[in-house]
């Protein structure tokens, strides 16, 4: 029995995948540890959505070698060359064969490199888990994507949707709520398919999750605009549960339709702008996110214009701003790239922008009270969600798990700042 190191980097599919492994190990017989220094063996999941992030799993992968390793999730499976590159006797984990988790360990600790990246037939939904934090469950409600986007690896590494079944997933959040999970994350590559390739879909999903007669919130994932005015008005209803957050992660990435084309997302900045109107005119506060990446080899000064211009008209309170790197087996890295100090520019410009309406909107919270979900300890304090998953800070001396009256005082560029109301 070995003592074992785990830890995962990238989105929320990844942490999951992360505590699936650690609960599949605990099963096993084998120890965690939280440090590798005390480890038989290291595991670390990893991402490979961008440069700077496979950067850092290569440094992490460097870093972790001296000891029996296995590299995990998205790199492996979408760069093995890449990883076998800098730990040429580390075994391989895909993101869809975490059935052979164990048999993986049994090999690597005896000193014998063992390759699993085919994809199993193993869903995800009802296998052991060790939570990162105790009172989020994070719930997969699929694998891989329906979509073809020229700039990104997710499909290289996770393939076609794959859903589970809605009844199997229902069952899991029930088994996080028992166990004493407050928040539960329904996660998958690309939530707004969910279920196209089972005959259901996602309103459907967040319905029959809505429906469990506990105490907790639902947070729905990712979902690309393609998809939703096939499930739109449904799932605008579906919010309408007063155990949804009012949050919604719609990645639009340009503003240019021409763009769009080229990175073959399937939607337009139109499809976008419909769904964040739509939500708009039903929710009095309703956070949207979105993502956005400058600097796709065919963007031009127009094009960029018209991301800032979308940007202006939305309002959106979450960006999350990446420049363009191109990724190994993607269409994309084939064109002729932008250059570098140019690509920093407009970065520079949109960052300004969205922390600009960031604190505007933030503004319009100061003075509101209602109830907060504390569900996460940081550096700076504690944190919690409103119903609109606002991330709410307070000083106050609060255990996560607790819902609180907070009123909002002031906010930052991230966060709105509160304290305990009497």
């Amino acid at each position: 029995m070995a003592k074992i190191f785990v830890e995962s980097y990238g989105c929320s599919a990844s942490f999951s995948d992360g505590e699936m492994i650690s609960g599949l190990i605990i099963n096993g017989g084998h120890t965690l540890v939280e440090d590798s220094s005390e480890s038989d063996l290291n595991i670390v999941v990893t991402c490979s959505v961008k440069d700077a992030t496979a950067n850092k799993m290569i440094h992490r992968i460097k870093s972790l070698k001296s000891k029996p390793l296995v590299v995990a999730g998205c790199l492996p499976k979408a760069e093995q060359v890449t990883v076998e590159k800098f730990s040429e006797n580390a075994s391989l984990l895909g993101p869809n064969s975490l059935g052979k988790t164990l048999q993986i360990i049994d090999s690597t600790l005896k000193g014998q490199k063992q390759i699993a990246l085919d994809d199993t037939d193993l869903s995800k939904v009802g296998l052991p888990k060790v939570r990162l934090n105790p009172v989020v469950g994070i719930v997969e409600i699929a694998s891989g994507c329906m979509s073809e986007c020229t700039f990104c690896q997710t499909k290289l590494s996770k393939g076609d949707l794959t859903s589970y079944r809605l009844g199997d997933i229902v069952r899991q959040v029930q088994t996080e709520i028992k166990d004493g999970c407050k928040e539960v994350w329904l996660t998958s590559t690309d939530n707004g398919c969910y279920g196209f390739d089972i005959g259901t879909d996602l309103p459907s999903l967040v319905n029959a999750v809505a429906e469990i007669p506990d105490d907790f919130m639902v947070r729905v994932g990712m979902m690309n605009p393609m998809y939703m005015p096939r499930i739109k008005e449904d799932l605008i209803k579906s919010f309408n549960n007063d155990k949804v957050f009012k949050f919604l992660h719609i990645p639009v990435q340009c503003g240019s339709n021409k763009v769009l084309h080229d990175m073959k997302r399937g939607h337009t900045a139109e499809t976008f702008r419909d769904i964040v109107n739509k939500v708009n005119d039903e929710f009095e506060k309703f956070t949207i996110s979105t993502d956005i990446i400058v600097g796709f080899p065919s963007e031009t000064e127009e094009d960029f214009q018209k991301t800032v211009d979308l940007l202006d008209e939305i309002r959106p309170d979450v960006v999350n701003l990446s420049k363009y790197s191109a990724r190994p087996g993607t269409d994309a890295a084939e064109m002729k790239q932008i250059d570098v100090v140019e690509m920093k520019r407009r970065s520079k410009i949109i960052f300004e922008q969205i922390s600009k309406i960031s604190i505007e909107n933030n503004k319009k919270w100061i003075g509101w009270k209602g109830e907060v979900l504390f569900d996460e300890k940081t550096e700076e304090g504690i944190k919690g969600r409103n119903f609109a998953y606002k991330p709410i800070f307070v000083k106050d001396d609060v255990n996560i798990g607790q819902y609180h009256t907070v009123e909002i005082t002031d906010v930052s560029v991230n966060t709105l700042l509160g304290k305990i109301a009497s």
